[in-house]
């Protein structure tokens, strides 16, 4: 091994490569130019012919093996003392090191027999560089072995030397233990004749200088042959005809040509049995085709040719621009009853539109086509190449009829699907005109005015929320108004009911379905913007239907789920299903009884469209607009799966393009959306966890995990919810993981309870008013009773509090009478309007963000005129710790493709679970 004092000696010599076979045993030769010493006692000292001054010289020169030089060159390369000669092969050794890296090896037989790895196979880009590589390489790097006469060829060095380091890579003491043989394993020559047929197919069909191509050519009465071309992989620019390079030596291929594409054409037969008969040729140079070959190439044989490295040209002088489309066909004109047509089951034809270029062929061109028996025809005074599958969809035409909201489908998506394939659509003229009328939910050409009834200025954007709902509801098409929460949803469904009943057609009363604790809210609003309007509540033991023939009615979606046969009875002009989130299980009751209910028009109004998954969507989709989506379990296997499982962006995107016109999505922080609105600020507070806490914790980790990693699947479900519940409730407060009465002490065991506290004394110094928001209502009892004793007045609600109570407790927030008000996640998370905070503390953290959201925006909403702070509590190295980081990439991903929360984190693996909540560090 070459060690110390010769590396500093080697520094000012010059370098050459001496070639041997097999490759792994040539030397890098270092010799002495003038004024330099020679090193001895560093390696093997051969006499080697060198190029000196424009003469070649025998010099004597230090060998050293491949492996032991490459290190050298490699600092060389970085010296700038080292010769020119020495820092070039440094350079070329960092290149067939880089190849090497990226697998670029093949096994072969050396011309002496012997096992051997080389280089390969090259690409394009790996060729240019060997060749500028030859070309840089300074007349003093080339060498010879001592009586050759003549020094290798710059390009044959290169190459010899990267197959030099190729074949000693793989030959390390282990690979003949690993591989139980020395066959391209040991360091000592192996003979390997019996493989050479072998190996010369493998490298050949890889990696030659040359590759093949079929030029298609049509003769006289109309025949096809195939041409075999030969390209040079030197210089892609050189191609030749294969009869050529038979004939004689064709510059710029090399003596093996005509081997190398021999073995590509037979690999090429492979992939196309007819190129077989080229084979039994004595010069492959052409073959004469059958039609039925022909229509193959064009069917997708060509393809697979292609992919396999053999390209196929087709004549210019042939036109191959026809294409087809599924086309939207009947009827041709817009039918008068739009609603009636796409809410009764009207049906419109699918048929295949062959065109050339954009223009479609006529019928009489379609017949031509369909009738042809040859895999060309003549259309428009020139000769076309027919793909037989063309010319199936040109006899058959019609596909099948489909109902009018597909067809709209696949009108905004530009698509469809026939026989698992997408193929693109033509809509008829009034359809694509609708299309583009719809698929802008913002625009606002409309002649829509805020309603004269209504005692409100509408806001721009809600002025063109009621233009989008207007123009959707009487074309008889549903919608989602998606809008933040606190943008005036309320308000734009107020102005719709008034707007439809300026109509005979659309007029009729609006049944508004909602939680129990938004009763009032809309009560409220209805009285308040459309004075003289009549509301009533479908609720409680003495609900009637009796006189609701205008107006609003408004009822819960616990009451629809009772009495839904009496409110599907009832004639509705508008049927609203506020929250729609609620109904997002289109299995569950409440969802069912919901699609019984009749009424000219469907709108869902929820600021979260998604929580959860795309199902989700689905479900307030085809309620609002049914059909629009298909069955469920289509949409699963054709959008939802491909989205959320495969990331497939050009699905999301066509998934885009059609429920965009039937969801109108606004957010606060869009520009011109909310200007008025002031700053809100969103700070993760870390905690640290008492002693107590950090004991409880591990504990819980340690029992839980081992429980779960000795559970069949269906109990580990089940262990892990508890666990991962646990731990958050230990995160929260000792008292409510260990269930412990009211007399429990609450001071001094909980790193979250300790900065609630320091936060709410700081906002009331100020005079601020907080919201508290916690998913379990035992820890907002506890934090009641905390501050009770403390002398801080608060206020709890909760899903048990009944309505008229909820409507007192916000009425007394709002006044200012009670400054905390702690509310119950689920239960208070949506529809209350409560500017009187500027502060919201997440006391946990809920698995979506955008419910969160949600419950921040009963704070932040038109009406706010503080600035808002909201303050997230985490338990730092715990499982809150990790989850806050989930959450944040989850946010930016809420309007697409969102997880399943805690049922995903139950399919985790054992080792993955136990790095989520194992505890990291952070206790007191």
């Amino acid at each position: 091994m070459l060690r110390g004092a010769g590396l500093r000696e080697l520094s000012g010599c010059a370098a050459g490569y001496l070639m041997a076979d097999p490759p792994r045993e040539g030397r890098v030769v270092f010799w002495a130019p003038e004024g330099v010493e020679l090193p001895l006692g560093v390696g093997e000292v051969v006499p080697v012919e060198v190029l000196d001054g424009g003469d070649v010289r025998v010099v004597r020169a230090v060998g050293l093996p491949v492996a032991e030089a490459v290190p050298v060159l490699g600092r060389m390369r970085r010296d700038a003392g080292a010769h020119p000669a020495a820092a070039y092969w440094g350079g070329v050794a960092v290149a067939a090191l880089q190849l090497v890296a990226r697998g670029k090896i093949l096994p072969g037989v050396s011309a002496g027999g012997a096992d051997a790895w080389r280089v390969g196979p090259l690409e394009a880009d790996d060729v240019t560089r060997l060749v500028g590589l030859a070309e840089a390489m300074p007349p003093t790097a080339r060498a010879g072995a001592e009586g050759a006469g003549v020094l290798p060829a710059a390009e044959e060095l290169v190459r010899a030397f990267w197959d030099g380091v190729a074949d000693g890579m793989p030959r390390s003491p282990a690979a003949i233990k690993a591989h139980g043989t020395g066959l391209f394993a040991g360091k000592a020559p192996q003979r390997a004749e019996g493989l050479r047929g072998w190996s010369d197919e493998v490298s050949v069909g890889l990696d030659s200088g040359i590759r093949v191509s079929l030029r298609v050519e049509m003769v006289e009465s109309l025949a096809f042959q195939a041409v075999v071309q030969l390209h040079s992989l030197k210089d892609p620019t050189l191609v030749a005809d294969a009869s050529d390079v038979w004939a004689s030596d064709v510059a710029g291929f090399g003596p093996r040509a005509r081997i190398d594409a021999t073995v590509a054409l037979r690999r090429a037969a492979r992939l196309w049995t007819p190129l077989s008969r080229l084979l039994d040729s004595a010069v492959p140079d052409r073959m004469d085709l059958l039609d039925e070959e022909v229509a193959d190439l064009l069917a997708g044989s060509a393809q697979r040719l292609a992919a396999g490295g053999v390209d196929v040209h087709w004549p210019r002088s042939l036109s191959r621009e026809l294409t087809a489309r599924a086309a939207i066909t009947t009827p041709d004109r817009a039918p008068s009853d739009l609603p009636g047509f796409f809410g009764g089951g009207a049906t419109m034809d699918f048929r295949w539109q062959v065109a050339l270029g954009n223009d479609p062929l006529t019928e009489a061109e379609l017949d031509k086509l369909a009738e042809a028996t040859r895999p060309v025809v003549r259309l428009r005074d020139q000769w076309m190449l027919i793909d037989p599958e063309l010319a199936r969809k040109a006899r058959e035409r019609v596909l099948k009829p489909v109902t009018a909201i597909d067809a709209l489908s696949a009108a905004l998506t530009g698509t469809t699907e026939v026989d698992g394939q997408q193929v693109a659509v033509e809509p008829t003229a009034w359809l694509d005109e609708l299309r583009a009328r719809i698929a802008d939910p913002e625009r606002s050409d409309e002649p829509v005015e805020a309603p004269a009834a209504l005692a409100a200025t509408l806001r721009d954007y809600q002025l063109r929320g009621l233009r989008w709902l207007a123009r959707m509801t009487e074309l008889g098409l549903g919608g989602c108004l998606a809008d933040d929460m606190g943008l005036g949803k309320t308000i734009t469904l107020i102005s719709l009911h008034l707007h439809r009943q300026l109509s005979a057609s659309t007029a009729g009363p609006t049944l508004v379905v909602c939680p129990a604790s938004l009763l009032g809210n809309w009560e409220r609003e209805v009285q308040r913007f459309a004075p003289g309007t009549p509301v009533r509540r479908f609720h409680g033991t003495a609900r009637s239907l009796d006189g609701a023939d205008d107006g609003f009615v408004l009822t819960t979606y616990g009451t629809l789920r009772r009495d839904a046969v009496r409110l599907g009875a009832h004639e509705w002009g508008l049927v609203v299903a506020d929250e729609a989130q609620h109904v997002k299980n289109p299995a569950s009751g409440t969802a069912k009884a919901l699609r019984t209910v009749s009424s000219k028009s469907r709108v869902a109004l929820t600021g979260t469209p998604v929580e959860n998954n795309l199902s989700e969507l689905w479900a307030i989709l085809d309620w609002t607009t049914p059909g629009l989506l298909g069955r469920l379990s289509v949409f699963r296997t054709q959008w939802a799966t491909p989205i959320e499982a495969d990331k497939d962006e050009e699905v999301a995107e066509r998934l885009a393009k059609l429920v965009r016109p039937f969801l109108l999505r606004r957010r606060k922080s869009d520009p011109g959306i909310a200007p008025e609105l002031p700053p809100k600020t969103e700070t993760d507070q870390p905690v640290s966890l008492t002693r107590e806490q950090a004991v409880l914790y591990e504990a819980t980790v340690r029992e839980l995990m081992a429980e779960v990693q000795a559970s069949s699947q269906m109990v580990r479900r089940g262990l892990i919810v508890k666990l991962l519940t646990g731990l958050k409730q230990i995160c929260n407060h000792p008292a409510q993981y260990l269930k412990e009465g009211a007399e429990a002490r609450l001071t001094g065991r909980s790193g979250k309870l300790e900065l609630l506290d320091e936060l709410i004394e700081t906002i009331l110094a100020e005079g601020g008013a907080v919201l508290v928001f916690t998913q379990y209502v035992a820890m907002a009892r506890l934090l009641e009773r905390h501050l009770a004793s403390r002398g801080v007045a608060s206020q709890l609600l909760h899903g048990g509090t009944p309505v008229p109570t909820r409507e007192q407790m916000v009425e007394r927030f709002q006044a200012g009478e009670v400054p905390v008000f702690l509310l119950s996640l689920k239960a208070a998370g949506t529809g209350l309007n409560l500017t009187r905070a500027d502060h919201v503390v997440h006391y946990d953290r809920w698995w979506n963000p955008a419910v969160e959201d949600q419950a921040t925006d009963r704070a932040y909403r038109i009406g706010q005129t503080r600035p808002v702070q909201v303050h997230r509590l985490i338990a730092e190295g715990t499982i809150e710790d990790r989850i806050a980081a989930m959450l944040t990439t989850k946010r930016e991903l809420a309007d697409a493709v969102l997880s399943s929360g805690e049922a995903a984190l139950t399919e985790l693996s054992d080792s993955d679970l136990a790095d989520l909540v194992e505890l990291r560090g952070a206790r007191r």
